[in-house]
């Protein structure tokens, strides 16, 4: 693994801050222009309710609660895009999406809205995805999130807090994993050195495994010395050598 692949871009900071800023602007415009857009939420198992999955993440109730979601995205989305920019405008769209999806599915009779169902989304996929790639750097991470949002995973379970969401937080949670799993980072995979590394290495073939048992035992293979006799002619005298092959039990000369 080469660790210069993490390289800053201007689109580490231009995500976060285009995404927050939108949020802002259209807050800005609802109350500007007093527009009532909490009917553009999600609300379940119902098919005009289908909307706020599109609608409900740029959708909040006051100043406050836009807010508390803008820092935590700032942070979570400049994350995402330095060491998952391959994956990370697929992570917000379908995150968005299927998260949206679950609430719709599970979510008490009541508009849900604002950007927390996609902030869980963020947190589980950095989680669960450092941790399933074993790479030092994102392991270390994965650690750093659960530091810094780890109180989060309270707010998954019912009757906490009743003012909140706790379905569209739960969804995104649900979201964010599967996306880790779904996924794949080959970038981040561990070089293969050793011909045992590899996914198809076959032990019975190898020479040196053969020397050892079904428990791991080394095993002393026999060996059969042959006294070769040469005689050759070298500058007109006769010169005899005599040397010893010896051979293993599968004929290999040694």
């Amino acid at each position: 693994m080469n660790d210069n692949y993490f390289k800053f871009s201007n689109a580490v900071i231009g995500l976060p801050v285009f995404f927050v800023l939108l949020l802002w602007i259209i807050y800005w415009i609802q109350i500007r222009f007093d527009f009532d857009f909490y009917q553009n939420g999600i609300y379940p198992r119902d098919f005009s309710g289908l909307q706020g999955v599109l609608f409900s993440p740029f959708i909040h109730e006051n100043l406050e609660h836009l807010y508390n979601n803008s820092i935590p995205l700032l942070v979570l989305l400049a994350a995402l895009q330095f060491f998952y920019p391959k994956q990370s405008f697929a992570v917000i769209v379908f995150g968005i999406l299927f998260s949206g999806l679950i609430t719709w599915l599970i979510g008490r009779e009541n508009f849900h809205i604002g950007a927390s169902g996609l902030i869980y989304v963020l947190v589980s996929f950095i989680f669960f995805k450092g941790i399933q790639t074993k790479y030092y750097r994102l392991v270390a991470l994965s650690l750093s999130v659960i530091l810094l949002y780890g109180g989060m995973i309270w707010y998954v379970f019912p009757d906490v807090d009743k003012t909140i969401s706790w379905e569209g937080h739960l969804a995104g949670f649900i979201t964010g994993f599967g996306l880790s799993l779904y996924y794949k980072t080959p970038e981040y995979a561990k070089p293969i050195i050793y011909d045992w590394q590899k996914p198809d290495f076959d032990p019975s073939g190898d020479p040196f495994m053969k020397h050892f048992d079904e428990d791991g035992n080394f095993v002393n293979t026999e060996v059969v010395e042959e006294e070769v006799q040469n005689t050759e002619s070298f500058f007109n005298s006769n010169i005899s050598v005599n040397y010893i092959v010896t051979k293993s039990e599968s004929g290999d000369k040694v």
